[in-house]
């Protein structure tokens, strides 16, 4: 019994150092990774008897996964996003959503919920918050609240961020289907996708009363996000949900807008002008969609082109990477971001220089990226997640399914990223859940689930709002009135998803 004691301490330790590294000694992220790696190795050679080959093969093998394909799809996404600010195009993407509606209830769910979900589809890393602050004060809305609706509109959006990146990282982590872990996080989502426009509206209109006029609206704008989500993840996968949602909310509150019988907004940007400012986007979404099963022909010659790495763990064991050159979403979105940004007018030295800027800009994220996953890779290799997950559900029993999401909550609130907490935790929870005898799916979706929630109160989130809005003396208001949210969100889902699945 003692033995098992110490197991369980010895699995957390990482963890439990992770967590008052980053959040109580306010160690920057990239170094908090790397002593964490460091102690996790000592542990698992110590206590698990993880051989020193074992060691260094893991945790290389973690870090080729790390840099493909999580950190060229982050790579490839801000590199984009920089060439349009770098050509004005991405003033020209404002200019347009400004120009909508003088409703600051349409404007909320315009700017924060849908443009903010597309920079969360296509970006990330904080552009889904960054952006939408600006806008909504630079309309008049005031800086508090400008903060705290994009925080809590930046949640749902991120489980499939960065062309999905968090599921498929989760889907390599745990040896699961794609499709059924997009299928079920989209599931747990989605009342979300309906309540949350209805609380933003709530938010910037001083209460309740505030969505007298707008609920039809609202309610539209969440329903035409949570279709072609599901959709899309049912049988395309993880890339393309939050591109659809994000899409689909926008062009419906758009269209009802313009038949707003008090909306006097001025005319927008000219739409030849609006396509061209997009094109880096849309170039993105058709080379991701012709590389999707929907093409199978197109996806199958592409993804001939691969290369296999072996990574030896021991005489019985040997790791697999494989990297596919052409249908990776980090190489076909750095395409897009050339050929769209050579033609919205971005010249050769412009953008080469950009290229160096943006992985000088993203250096300690990389750092960061490649030790974690390294770290996770150590820690489920060596049996430290079998033990914690074991531990958990013998304490827990079934009332594990109703904590699931707080757990996936805790690894975004302390990395800031729900690919870091799917990586983190999301071999535990599928190992919880075949201890429990259920679909490993089902627990390893609530793990993306709950990371969404605890995206809105991550210290780094928080950094950028409260950057964004210069309100950097309400950083501690901006965050108690997340917290809020935060807690309710996840006290929900949390519900939902055991009811569901245990009644």
């Amino acid at each position: 019994m003692m033995t098992d004691i110490l197991s369980f301490f010895l699995a957390v330790t990482p963890l439990a150092l992770l967590i008052i590294l980053i959040l109580m000694l306010r160690v920057a992220v990239h170094y908090a990774v790397l002593i964490t790696l460091l102690i996790t190795w000592c542990i698992a050679g110590w206590h698990f008897d993880f051989s020193l080959q074992a060691l260094s093969v893991a945790s290389l093998y973690g870090a080729a996964k790390g840099l493909w394909p999580i950190v060229i799809v982050i790579f490839a996404a801000i590199y984009g996003y920089n060439l349009m600010l770098g050509n004005g195009s991405m003033t020209v993407i404002k200019q347009a959503l400004a120009a909508i509606s003088d409703d600051k209830r349409i404007q909320v769910l315009i700017i924060a919920w849908g443009f903010g979900g597309f920079l969360e589809a296509v970006a990330g890393y904080g552009t889904a918050v960054a952006i939408p602050v600006g806008i909504l004060i630079a309309l008049g809305i005031p800086p508090l609240k400008a903060a705290v609706v994009s925080l809590i509109a930046n949640t749902v959006p991120t489980a499939f961020g960065a062309v999905g990146i968090p599921v498929i990282m989760l889907a390599e982590q745990t040896g699961l289907a794609v499709q059924t872990l997009s299928t079920h996080v989209i599931l747990q989502l989605a009342a979300f996708n309906i309540l949350l426009p209805f609380v933003l509206v709530a938010i910037i209109g001083g209460g309740i009363k505030a969505i007298r006029g707008v609920f039809w609206i609202t309610l539209c704008c969440g329903v035409a996000s949570l279709l072609p989500q599901y959709v899309v993840a049912r049988y395309l996968g993880a890339e393309l949900p939050a591109f659809a949602g994000s899409l689909g909310g926008l062009i419906v509150t758009i269209v009802l807008a313009r038949y707003q019988k008090n909306d006097r907004a001025p005319q927008g940007v000219a739409l030849p002008t609006l396509f061209k400012a997009s094109l880096i986007y849309l170039f993105t979404f058709i080379f991701i969609v012709l590389c999707s099963p929907l093409f199978p022909a197109i996806k199958q010659s592409l993804g001939a082109f691969y290369s296999q790495i072996n990574f030896p763990l021991s005489s019985t064991d040997t790791l697999l990477l494989k990297i596919e050159w052409l249908t990776t979403p980090g190489v076909l979105i750095l395409l897009a971001s050339l050929i769209g940004g050579a033609i919205q007018g971005s010249q050769p030295k412009e953008m080469l220089s950009l290229f160096f800027a943006t992985l000088c800009q993203l250096k300690k994220s990389i750092v960061a990226i490649l030790a974690i996953v390294a770290m996770a890779t150590v820690m489920d290799k060596s049996g430290m997640i079998t033990v914690i997950a074991t531990t958990l559900v013998a304490t827990t029993g079934i009332g594990y399914v109703f904590l699931s999401p707080v757990i996936g909550a805790l690894g975004t609130f302390i990395t800031g990223s729900d690919t870091n907490a799917n990586v983190l935790f999301g071999k535990l929870q599928a190992t919880a859940a075949q201890q429990l005898g259920i679909d490993p799916h089902v627990l390893a979706a609530a793990n993306t689930a709950g990371a969404t929630g605890g995206k809105m109160i991550s210290p780094q989130s928080i950094a950028i709002a409260v950057s964004a809005s210069k309100l950097e003396h309400l950083s501690g208001q901006i965050m108690s009135t997340t917290l809020k949210y935060c807690l309710l969100y996840i006290f929900l889902l949390g519900l939902g998803i055991g009811l569901l699945y245990t009644l």
